[in-house]
């Protein structure tokens, strides 16, 4: 076995190395013109609450309506669809691409009670807006506190139980013969 010499030098410029891969992988390479080309495309939204709407707002450019899917379950709204590359490769020479193209996905938690069936969507120019009502407050129920006579009678028509659990002698439940094994 070969004693090697400790470079601390050597483990940092590992270490940097490693560091720039988990980068890159995240934010695309960073030494060629294919930096953002490689990246996840997420396109921009913006949520605005009114007295009586939610109204959410994505910029989308370069996609048409067929490109674009919305779905609401389980009180999540998803906007999701692609936005394909618009560059040919008949003898042009790109010297750099900036535009980002690719599938996306947007989920946004929405406020119980909303309803789907009242939810709209428009796209033009490039902005969707999809408008939720916004859902009608919850009032509280209500709850009668018995009194202590009424907690302990019996409905009419319900057996009594006494202690242990036994039906009273008036009930007309079975009583379970022989022991449990």
């Amino acid at each position: 076995m070969a004693i090697v010499r400790w470079d601390p030098g050597r483990d940092l410029d590992t270490l940097q190395g490693d560091m720039n891969r988990l980068f890159d992988s995240f934010f695309g390479r960073r030494d060629t013109g294919q930096a953002v080309a490689t990246r996840r495309w997420v396109p921009a939204m913006d949520l605005v609450e009114t007295d009586d709407q939610l109204v959410l707002r994505a910029d989308l450019p370069g996609m048409s309506r067929e490109d674009i899917e919305i779905e609401i379950k389980d009180n999540v709204l998803t906007i999701s669809g692609e936005r394909k590359a618009e560059h040919e490769q008949k003898g042009e020479g790109f010297h750099r691409i900036e535009r980002s193209s690719g599938r996306f996905s947007r989920s946004l938690g929405l406020p119980r009670g909303m309803d789907a069936t009242s939810v709209n969507a428009t796209f033009e120019n490039g902005v969707l807006e999809v408008r939720m009502p916004k859902p009608a407050e919850r009032q509280p129920t209500k709850i009668e506190i018995a009194t202590e006579t009424r907690a302990h009678d019996p409905a009419p028509g319900q057996a009594q139980v006494g202690a242990g659990g036994k039906a009273a002698e008036n009930s007309t439940a079975p009583e379970a013969v022989g022991s449990a094994a």
